[in-house]
């Protein structure tokens, strides 16, 4: 599978001298992949050190730190010759062994010239980081684009790097979202999907549906792991709590998380600071900061930390978590369920750089999304998940704030591509409210 990351890893090799590469990101997201497979077959040779299955390895950081000390004990510890001047270096789950994390700041300074990339799932857990030292990327699940890249359908993926808007192209995109909508970015996931594609519908439901569930155990077992001084119980029920409250809605938009009822004896924000925090920097969860009054750039200015709407991370887990088969994401095509097209919104606008993001509401209105263009202007983003369009939260919004432009993102064909101020664009296009929207 393709990820659009590879061109920024591809530009970091081209460099003369570098800082060490450092990819964060969800456990299963694909790290080892992209720096292995992808990376890695454009290098004659790589040496892959995974500290969490060979915990021995972190012999090689003892005593020295000497980039080329390092490399003479990993020398010795794999058998194998590693030649920096053509091979790449991989640190795995680096966040298992502190002392190759120290490392990284004497291959920054005295081996710039040396391939050296890391990656982890608990980099943001870390007590102590070389800041500035390294080059950091965070890899999402993969996105809408990638997902369709996967399918290698040649064709479709044209029709929507062109951003067509014909009815046959709405059709196969739309059709291509709601698969999405269920399989979710996670690349066991993807790759299960289109590998069982001359499969039975049933054959393929079920391996991705066992997928999740492993991943889903996977993370919940990680809480007891690594959560440190955080409650891993507290941890857990955010996480369990996310999905729930984001189907607890049906015709509106998302609510700020509620704190009641989550936890035990527990009911506020400052009680659950740290597990939100906890999963926020694991990459489990996305936010959103609720602002009222006329929101103006920095957006940041507005932020409370108490008053936030959480996110999954991917949709496909959110659906599972939910228990939502297949068959009824077909059937309805989400016309009702808006919280998944927000959801998935929120990735794609993550996924382009719009982290965190941020909603405005007033006593009768809400809209899901305000982001800021290159010239500061706000840009409100309604989401409407089916074919309905009519956004009377967008009107007051345009009424009280007056927006140079606004954007709803809806379940129909979309408006004119060409349109420049009152835009509609289908639910599959929504990266390109970044790339193509908010650029003056």
């Amino acid at each position: 599978m393709q990820r659009l990351l590879l061109e920024k890893l591809l530009d970091w090799k081209a460099k003369k001298q570098r800082k060490p590469l450092l990819i964060d990101g969800a456990r299963q997201a694909g790290k080892t992949y992209i720096l292995q497979s992808l990376l890695g077959d454009t290098f004659e040779k790589v040496l892959r050190v995974d500290f969490l299955e060979s915990p021995q390895m972190s012999e090689a950081f003892e005593g020295s730190l000497s980039p080329e000390d390092i490399l003479s004990n990993l020398e010795l510890l794999t058998g194998e010759l590693f030649n920096p001047v053509t091979d790449l270096l991989i640190l795995d789950e680096i966040g298992e062994c502190p002392k190759a994390v120290t490392s990284l700041k004497y291959f920054a300074e005295k081996a710039p010239h040396f391939f050296v990339a890391a990656s982890g799932s608990n980099i943001g857990l870390l007590n102590s980081f070389p800041v500035g030292k390294v080059e950091q990327h965070n890899l999402r699940p993969l996105t809408f684009r990638e997902f369709l890249m996967a399918s290698d359908e040649a064709p479709l993926i044209k029709a929507f790097s062109a951003q067509a808007n014909s009815a046959a192209a709405h059709s196969k995109l739309f059709e291509k979202l709601t698969d999405y909508y269920f399989t979710g970015g996670m690349p066991e996931a993807v790759r299960t999907w289109y590998n069982l594609a001359d499969s039975s519908i049933v054959e393929r439901v079920q391996a991705v549906t066992e997928i999740h569930r492993d991943l889903v155990l996977g993370y919940q077992r990680d809480f007891g792991k690594y959560s440190g001084k955080v409650d891993a119980g507290l941890i857990e029920a955010v996480f369990n709590n996310v999905p729930s409250q984001l189907s607890s809605v049906v015709d509106e938009s998302v609510k700020r998380f509620k704190f009641k009822g989550v936890y035990e004896r527990r009911s506020r924000y400052g009680d659950f600071e740290s597990a939100i925090s906890w999963l926020d920097k694991c990459r489990l969860i996305l936010k959103n900061y609720p602002i009222d009054g006329t929101p103006q750039s920095p957006l940041a200015a507005y932020r409370k930390d108490n008053m936030v709407k959480l996110f999954l991370f991917d949709v496909g887990l959110l659906n599972h978590m939910l228990g939502v088969s297949y068959k009824e994401i077909k059937q309805q095509g989400y016309q009702y369920k808006g919280f998944v097209a927000e959801n998935f919104v929120q990735q794609e606008l993550v996924a382009q750089g719009v982290d965190p993001t941020f909603s405005w509401g007033d006593a009768r209105a809400e809209i899901e999304f305000v982001v800021s263009d290159d010239s500061g202007n706000v840009i409100p983003i309604e989401v409407k998940s089916g074919k309905r369009t009519r956004a009377k939260s967008l009107q007051s919004y345009i009424t009280k704030c007056q927006p140079v432009k606004t954007i709803k993102l809806t379940g129909t064909q979309g408006s004119s591509p060409l349109e420049q101020q009152d835009i509609v664009l289908p639910l599959y296009y929504s990266e390109y409210v970044v790339s193509r929207y908010l650029k003056m």
